[in-house]
């Protein structure tokens, strides 16, 4: 897509079809990137993965369905299943994947669910590269489908004729142009398993894009979802449960976690959900210190917070004790991070969630605050004052002169005599100055020391 151009009642387009019959490499080899995870394992899909994609130059809206399934349902793959059904209500185009070979019971399903679709129905066999059992796949045409494409989304072949076909289908009368506002708050919700993402991204989009469920580890591609909140637009990140490194086992789980934490160099803000009943675990200092690094805006949401409260009076005064207890807990076991905002939610029924996003817009603003280099150095030269560098032989520097690198994320370069003795205490009181003084208090600070000559 368009970088400076966003598209408004983009025709949708859903791929259906059975697990493990090539959907999600599809959908990757349309949009022209790895979005959607893909692995030999069936059933990898569960979410709805949504994006907007340009097919032959036209501006569509691009869904990869979980796979349909019939046999050995457990709680979850109804979920995917209903899921599924409801996002082909959605759909301008539907294009059915099968797989060359024998049609399977889960396959006649779908094909006899979808009949009353027939209008918007695309029929393609998968896996047919080189011609390969393509005298198999004709056999399709037994089930009354006037036409069925022949397709290898991993190997390309007949792509350009399935995309025609998408085209030739949709009506693009009604899509809108706009200019993309550069001022989209892009928030990424990370934590462990269960922790509530799923349910606070849902609350907010006011959608239920994303399943959500009792077994942890539900989600495992990256959705994303948008919404508009005070006259602000929001993109929301819901991703992976991130679970200890010797505790994932799958390598579905491993791609997971792994897009989880890449999610973070998409955002602006990093949303870390931890469970209020359990408190801290080490998962969640690594998330945290990842964001930190990266200059990432971070909002420690404790989460389910209405379980904490019913355990307790319900006064005011003893929920603030309780709170403040917590909070200081999280401050000692951080340590470096007592700039993040800790707030108290519940996903569940929306208590907290207007202060999260308050944060996030005044987050989003520090980060994108530029300092002059005028002021800046103005401001050194006070803070050396107020404490100046080491003056011993061995530990002697001297600022020369500071500058702000880039904002979003907030980082410095300072100029100094002698790199290699500014040390890291020294470089901790001027982030705290920066931070106290140039109204950066909400956010991570970035500086690196170079040498003046």
């Amino acid at each position: 897509m368009t970088a400076n151009i966003k598209y408004a009642n983009l025709p949708v387009v859903v791929l259906a079809g059975r697990p493990n019959v090539g959907k999600s490499t599809l959908f990757n080899r349309l949009l022209h990137k790895r979005k959607a995870i893909t692995d030999p394992a069936p059933g990898v899909t569960r979410d709805p993965v949504e994006a907007d994609c340009l097919i032959n130059e036209n501006p569509v809206r691009l869904i990869d369905t979980g796979g349909f399934k019939l046999a050995e349902l457990d709680s979850l793959d109804r979920l995917v299943v209903e899921k599924t059904l409801d996002t082909i209500k959605r759909a301008d185009v539907i294009v059915l994947l099968l797989e060359a070979g024998e049609i399977t019971s889960e396959d006649e399903e779908l094909i006899n669910i979808l009949r009353p679709h027939r209008k918007k129905l695309i029929t393609a066999v998968n896996k047919t590269e080189g011609g390969r059992r393509e005298a198999d796949a004709w056999n399709v045409l037994a089930y009354g489908f006037e036409k069925v494409l022949m397709i290898s989304a991993e190997h390309g072949d007949n792509m350009g004729e399935l995309k025609q076909e998408i085209i030739t289908r949709l009506d693009f009368s009604k899509v809108k142009e706009e200019l993309k506002e550069e001022s989209i708050i892009r928030i990424a919700l990370l934590g462990k398993p269960n922790t509530g993402k799923s349910t606070l991204s849902n609350r907010l989009t006011g959608t239920n894009a994303s399943i959500v469920s009792e077994i942890p580890g539900t989600t495992r591609d990256t959705i994303e979802g948008s919404f508009r909140w005070k006259s602000q637009d929001y993109i929301i990140l819901d991703t992976a449960g991130i679970r200890r490194k010797n505790k994932v086992t799958e390598n579905i789980e491993y791609y997971s976690v792994n897009r989880a934490i890449k999610t973070i160099n998409d955002a602006d803000i990093v949303v870390l959900m931890i469970d209020a009943a359990e408190g801290l675990s080490d998962q969640d200092k690594k998330i945290a210190s990842l964001a930190h690094d990266k200059g990432r805006g971070i909002i420690m949401a404790l989460n389910k917070w209405d379980t904490i409260a019913e355990t307790r009076p319900p006064r005011d005064s003893q929920q603030k004790k309780v709170f403040k207890t917590a909070e200081e807990k999280i401050r000692f076991q951080f340590g470096q991070m007592e700039y993040a905002p800790v707030i108290p939610v519940s996903a569940k029924d929306g208590f907290g969630v207007d202060k999260i996003l308050n944060t996030a817009e005044k987050m989003y603003k520090q980060l994108n605050t530029l300092i002059t280099t005028s002021q800046l150095n103005q401001a050194f030269e006070k803070w050396t004052q107020e404490y100046p560098p080491p003056t011993g032989p061995k530990t002697r520097f001297k600022i020369k002169y500071a500058v702000q690198k880039s904002a979003n994320p907030v980082h410095f370069i300072i100029f100094t005599s002698r790199t290699h003795v500014v040390s890291d205490s020294y470089i901790s009181y001027l982030k705290n100055k920066i931070r106290k003084d140039l109204g950066f208090s909400m956010i991570p600070v970035l500086i690196d020391v170079k040498s003046s000559s």
